[in-house]
């Protein structure tokens, strides 16, 4: 028994020994029937948060209106819920009011069979009133009784619903995929950071192929991304992207990803050609362009992240690799201090990252990838950017003035330390002497 488990284990038997009942509940218990650790652990009592608070004085009424008491045990948060039916979601969220009623009529107000199980730690018993162990063995996410009255409740309902099928593998019963389709639409009522964060579990998980779908055919991705439509149907030029449209290629791209990918580098792969949609043209050779796709799908990303309240780091980060994802094909001609500037930026690794499924998911050629790898392990004992020769206040001795001139200069000198060209404090000084000698005379530096 892990930790974790026997620190909850505890908490119940308190509750038991005090007269309550008192059973594991939820997704800890269907993801031990599963044979995974659960994330974390949650009670179910029929005893009252005032009952519980008195039981454990250090635990913190976080949701008294719900009945939801935090119990805290060496690291872990426990939550000890009392069982309760639901009053009316008038808010499509949490409902109005609660009553506190049996194990049976708490079960039914929960959200999907598998997550509607109880376990017993003193009886190591498993008590299911809602068919979840059926569902649970024959690979089915199914909400609990009416799904359309489930996901009314409360929309995120209807984005948990393809995570589940999607993290777990499963089918999803025809009525609730029925339901999910038809209130897709009520998305939109609720708070964008809980739809949000849903899809990013879902665009994490290595199953993220099969989540796009589920996403797109229920119409669930119209609300969160409804930018990704119009990459359907986009052609591309059929001699660089035989795979086919702007959508074949995103979705073929997310599927040649590692399981683990970081979210700048998801996001980027959805949205790297989230603009060529609109900036496609037909010449009178009949060829495909898309002219400036990159920066326009730059500033079309970073709208669309503000817009779902992403942090500045991950829409920085993911507009940069929107940003410079057709520069690569340039690397290989591209000037020493150029290229260094560039591979030094902390998020390289993420475009490089792109670059390389965005290659697998057309062409195939990774002839620059492969430089970069062997640049990246020619750099890897040096820093990519070693400290300056120079600094402002060596040119400022020299008699230049103060002001945007000196980071000019300072620049160019970069430049030709990147470049191999200087290597010494006193070639940059000659170099500076000879390219671009002060106007007014100095007193020497030393």
């Amino acid at each position: 028994m892990s930790e974790s488990k026997q620190r909850a284990a505890d908490i119940a038997q308190q509750l038991r020994h005090a007269g309550f009942i008192a059973y594991f509940a939820g997704g800890c218990v269907r993801d031990a029937l599963l044979g995974q650790e659960p994330h974390d652990y949650d009670i179910a009592t029929d005893a009252t948060p005032e009952q519980v608070q008195r039981l454990f004085p250090k635990s913190q009424a976080v949701g008294a209106h719900f009945g939801v008491v935090v119990v805290r045990s060496g690291p872990d948060h426990i939550e000890v819920a009392t069982f309760r039916t639901d009053g009316c979601y008038k808010d499509g969220r949490r409902p109005e009011a609660v009553t506190y009623a049996t194990p049976q009529e708490d079960a039914q107000r929960r959200d999907f069979t598998v997550n509607g199980l109880f376990y017993d730690p003193a009886s190591d018993e498993v008590i299911d009133f809602v068919g979840g162990r059926a569902d649970l063995a024959a690979h089915l996410v199914r909400a609990i009784g009416d799904p359309t009255a489930r996901f009314r409740e409360d929309h995120l309902r209807l984005m948990r619903a393809v995570r589940f099928a999607t993290t777990l593998g499963w089918q999803m019963d025809p009525a609730t995929w029925a339901a999910v389709q038809a209130e897709a639409p009520s998305l939109a009522k609720i708070s964008i950071e809980r739809s949000r964060d849903e899809f990013l579990k879902i665009m994490l998980h290595p199953q993220r192929v099969r989540g796009l779908d589920l996403l797109d055919e229920s119409g669930l991705l119209q609300v969160i991304l409804p930018e990704m439509e119009a990459l359907k149907g986009c052609s591309q030029p059929p001699e660089f992207h035989p795979e086919g449209d702007v959508w074949v290629h995103t979705r073929l791209m997310l599927s040649l990803l590692p399981e683990v990918v970081s979210t700048p580098l998801v996001l980027s792969v959805l949205l790297h050609d989230i603009a060529k949609p609109g900036t496609r043209t037909v010449d009178e050779t009949g060829r495909i362009r898309f002219n400036g796709h990159d920066e326009l799908g730059a500033s079309m990303t970073a709208s669309i992240l503000r817009r779902l309240k992403f942090s500045n780091d991950i829409i920085d980060a993911t507009t940069e690799a929107v940003r410079h994802h057709m520069k690569f094909m340039h690397v290989q001609e591209m000037r020493p201090a150029k290229l260094k500037r560039w591979m030094a930026d902390p998020t390289f690794d993420d475009q490089l990252g792109l670059h390389r499924v965005d290659c697998l998911g057309c062409h195939g050629m990774l002839d620059n990838y492969h430089f970069l790898l062997a640049k990246q392990a020619e750099f890897a004992n040096a820093p990519v950017i070693p400290p300056p020769l120079l600094t402002g206040y060596d040119l400022m001795a020299l008699g230049y003035p103060r002001g945007r001139e000196i980071g000019r200069l300072l620049t160019a000198v970069q430049d030709q330390q990147l470049d191999g060209s200087l290597t010494t404090r006193e070639q940059a000084l000659a170099w500076l002497a000879r390219e671009a000698p002060p106007r007014a005379p100095a007193g020497p530096v030393t």
